[in-house]
Protein backbone atom coordinates (compact mmCIF):
# COMPACT_ATOMS: atom_id res chain seq x y z
CA UNK A 1 0.00 0.00 0.00
CA UNK A 2 1.38 3.25 -1.04
CA UNK A 3 1.70 6.15 1.57
CA UNK A 4 -1.37 8.63 1.23
CA UNK A 5 -0.32 12.08 0.03
CA UNK A 6 -1.45 15.70 0.97
CA UNK A 7 -0.28 19.10 0.18
CA UNK A 8 -0.89 20.55 4.12
CA UNK A 9 0.35 24.06 4.08
CA UNK A 10 -2.19 24.59 1.17
CA UNK A 11 -4.81 22.83 2.65
CA UNK A 12 -4.17 24.95 6.27
CA UNK A 13 -4.23 28.46 4.42
CA UNK A 14 -7.99 27.50 2.36
CA UNK A 15 -9.57 26.54 5.63
CA UNK A 16 -8.32 29.59 7.20
CA UNK A 17 -6.22 28.01 9.80
CA UNK A 18 -3.06 29.92 9.30
CA UNK A 19 -3.51 32.91 11.42
CA UNK A 20 -1.30 36.41 11.12
CA UNK A 21 -1.45 38.62 14.60
CA UNK A 22 -0.51 39.23 17.89
CA UNK A 23 -1.47 35.65 19.39
CA UNK A 24 -0.32 34.09 23.05
CA UNK A 25 -0.23 30.27 22.65
CA UNK A 26 -0.91 27.81 24.19
CA UNK A 27 2.85 27.31 26.01
CA UNK A 28 2.14 31.00 26.99
CA UNK A 29 4.78 32.19 24.58
CA UNK A 30 3.62 34.85 22.09
CA UNK A 31 3.59 34.91 18.02
CA UNK A 32 3.11 36.62 15.06
CA UNK A 33 1.69 33.52 13.91
CA UNK A 34 -1.38 30.81 14.90
CA UNK A 35 -2.26 27.71 13.36
CA UNK A 36 -5.76 27.28 14.53
CA UNK A 37 -5.96 23.55 14.42
CA UNK A 38 -9.48 22.88 14.45
CA UNK A 39 -9.81 23.84 11.08
CA UNK A 40 -8.07 20.51 10.41
CA UNK A 41 -9.68 18.63 13.03
CA UNK A 42 -13.45 19.94 12.05
CA UNK A 43 -13.58 18.68 8.94
CA UNK A 44 -13.13 14.98 8.78
CA UNK A 45 -12.38 15.35 4.39
CA UNK A 46 -8.90 16.70 5.79
CA UNK A 47 -8.62 15.15 8.89
CA UNK A 48 -8.87 11.28 7.80
CA UNK A 49 -6.19 11.89 5.18
CA UNK A 50 -3.79 13.72 7.68
CA UNK A 51 -4.65 10.63 10.06
CA UNK A 52 -4.00 7.93 7.10
CA UNK A 53 -0.71 9.40 6.62
CA UNK A 54 0.58 9.50 10.47
CA UNK A 55 -0.84 5.50 10.93
CA UNK A 56 0.85 4.72 7.45
CA UNK A 57 4.48 5.93 8.72
CA UNK A 58 4.21 4.05 11.92
CA UNK A 59 2.18 0.57 10.98
CA UNK A 60 5.44 -1.11 10.78
CA UNK A 61 6.18 -0.01 14.16
CA UNK A 62 2.70 -2.00 15.27
CA UNK A 63 1.33 0.08 18.17
CA UNK A 64 -1.73 -1.37 20.44
CA UNK A 65 -3.00 1.98 21.34
CA UNK A 66 -2.13 5.69 20.08
CA UNK A 67 -2.96 8.33 22.85
CA UNK A 68 -3.23 11.92 22.61
CA UNK A 69 -3.80 14.69 24.78
CA UNK A 70 -6.76 16.43 25.54
CA UNK A 71 -8.57 18.16 23.57
CA UNK A 72 -7.56 18.33 19.92
CA UNK A 73 -5.46 14.78 20.78
CA UNK A 74 -8.50 13.45 20.84
CA UNK A 75 -10.04 13.55 17.36
CA UNK A 76 -6.56 12.82 16.12
CA UNK A 77 -5.96 10.07 18.19
CA UNK A 78 -9.16 7.79 17.41
CA UNK A 79 -8.61 8.89 13.66
CA UNK A 80 -5.10 7.62 13.68
CA UNK A 81 -6.38 4.33 15.72
CA UNK A 82 -9.35 3.90 13.33
CA UNK A 83 -6.79 3.54 10.15
CA UNK A 84 -4.50 1.34 12.37
CA UNK A 85 -7.27 -1.01 13.47
CA UNK A 86 -6.75 -0.58 17.29
CA UNK A 87 -7.80 1.51 20.17
CA UNK A 88 -7.72 5.68 20.87
CA UNK A 89 -6.75 6.77 24.78
CA UNK A 90 -6.46 10.57 25.94
CA UNK A 91 -4.38 11.84 28.44
CA UNK A 92 -6.55 15.06 30.45
CA UNK A 93 -5.57 16.92 33.66
CA UNK A 94 -6.95 16.38 36.87
CA UNK A 95 -5.85 18.92 39.45
CA UNK A 96 -3.55 20.23 37.01
CA UNK A 97 -1.86 17.36 36.34
CA UNK A 98 -1.75 15.04 33.36
CA UNK A 99 -3.54 11.79 33.91
CA UNK A 100 -5.09 8.83 32.67
CA UNK A 101 -8.74 8.91 33.40
CA UNK A 102 -12.25 7.39 32.29
CA UNK A 103 -10.94 3.48 32.89
CA UNK A 104 -8.29 4.07 30.46
CA UNK A 105 -5.01 1.57 31.15
CA UNK A 106 -1.97 1.35 29.19
CA UNK A 107 0.61 -1.38 30.56
CA UNK A 108 4.12 -2.73 29.53
CA UNK A 109 2.99 -5.14 27.15
CA UNK A 110 1.41 -1.91 25.09
CA UNK A 111 2.96 -0.71 21.64
CA UNK A 112 2.22 3.33 22.07
CA UNK A 113 1.68 5.91 19.31
CA UNK A 114 1.93 9.66 21.01
CA UNK A 115 -0.40 12.44 18.17
CA UNK A 116 -0.64 15.78 19.00
CA UNK A 117 -1.55 18.56 16.01
CA UNK A 118 0.27 21.72 16.47
CA UNK A 119 3.79 21.50 18.72
CA UNK A 120 5.43 24.68 19.99
CA UNK A 121 7.39 23.61 22.84
CA UNK A 122 6.66 19.86 22.99
CA UNK A 123 5.26 20.76 26.49
CA UNK A 124 2.15 18.63 25.87
CA UNK A 125 3.81 15.57 23.82
CA UNK A 126 6.32 15.45 27.01
CA UNK A 127 2.90 15.22 29.67
CA UNK A 128 1.62 12.44 27.82
CA UNK A 129 5.10 10.62 27.40
CA UNK A 130 5.55 10.82 30.52
CA UNK A 131 2.58 9.23 31.81
CA UNK A 132 2.49 6.55 29.34
CA UNK A 133 6.31 5.74 30.67
CA UNK A 134 5.06 5.69 34.27
CA UNK A 135 2.98 2.88 33.10
CA UNK A 136 6.23 0.66 31.42
CA UNK A 137 4.58 0.74 27.45
CA UNK A 138 7.11 1.05 24.88
CA UNK A 139 6.87 3.98 23.25
CA UNK A 140 6.91 3.69 19.32
CA UNK A 141 6.93 6.93 17.77
CA UNK A 142 4.97 10.73 18.17
CA UNK A 143 3.18 11.68 15.17
CA UNK A 144 2.64 15.51 14.64
CA UNK A 145 0.46 17.42 12.28
CA UNK A 146 2.46 20.88 12.34
CA UNK A 147 5.57 21.39 14.20
CA UNK A 148 6.13 24.90 14.42
CA UNK A 149 9.55 24.26 16.14
CA UNK A 150 11.97 21.32 15.22
CA UNK A 151 10.97 19.39 18.22
CA UNK A 152 13.52 15.97 19.53
CA UNK A 153 11.78 13.90 21.81
CA UNK A 154 14.75 11.72 23.13
CA UNK A 155 15.39 8.56 20.73
CA UNK A 156 11.60 8.78 19.96
CA UNK A 157 11.09 8.50 15.91
CA UNK A 158 9.03 11.47 15.22
CA UNK A 159 7.20 12.24 12.02
CA UNK A 160 5.57 16.17 11.61
CA UNK A 161 3.37 16.03 8.54
CA UNK A 162 4.31 20.03 8.16
CA UNK A 163 7.31 21.91 9.81
CA UNK A 164 6.48 25.41 9.66
CA UNK A 165 8.75 27.04 11.43
CA UNK A 166 7.30 29.87 13.80
CA UNK A 167 9.28 32.26 16.10
CA UNK A 168 7.92 32.79 19.40
CA UNK A 169 8.65 34.81 22.38
CA UNK A 170 8.56 35.08 26.26
CA UNK A 171 5.61 37.94 26.97
CA UNK A 172 8.50 39.76 28.69
CA UNK A 173 10.73 39.76 25.34
CA UNK A 174 7.60 39.98 22.73
CA UNK A 175 8.31 42.66 20.28
CA UNK A 176 4.49 43.13 19.52
CA UNK A 177 3.63 43.23 22.89
CA UNK A 178 6.33 46.58 23.24
CA UNK A 179 4.62 48.29 20.46
CA UNK A 180 1.42 48.11 22.57
CA UNK A 181 -0.32 45.27 20.37
CA UNK A 182 -3.14 43.77 21.45
CA UNK A 183 -2.46 40.08 22.23
CA UNK A 184 -5.71 37.43 21.12
CA UNK A 185 -5.76 33.91 23.18
CA UNK A 186 -6.98 31.43 21.17
CA UNK A 187 -5.20 28.66 22.93
CA UNK A 188 -7.26 26.13 25.06
CA UNK A 189 -4.36 24.82 27.62
CA UNK A 190 -2.65 27.36 29.78
CA UNK A 191 1.15 26.72 30.79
Amino acid sequence: MSEPQLDLQPALMQRGALLDGHFRLSSGRHSDRFVQKFRVLEDPALLEPVAQMIAARFRDAKPTVVVGAAVGGILLAYEVARQLGIKAIFIEKANGLPVLRRGFAVSSADRVLVVEDVVTTGLSVREVLGVVQHYGAEIVGVGIIVARAEQLFDKIPVYALLNLPMISYDAAECPQCRAGEPVTDPGSRRA
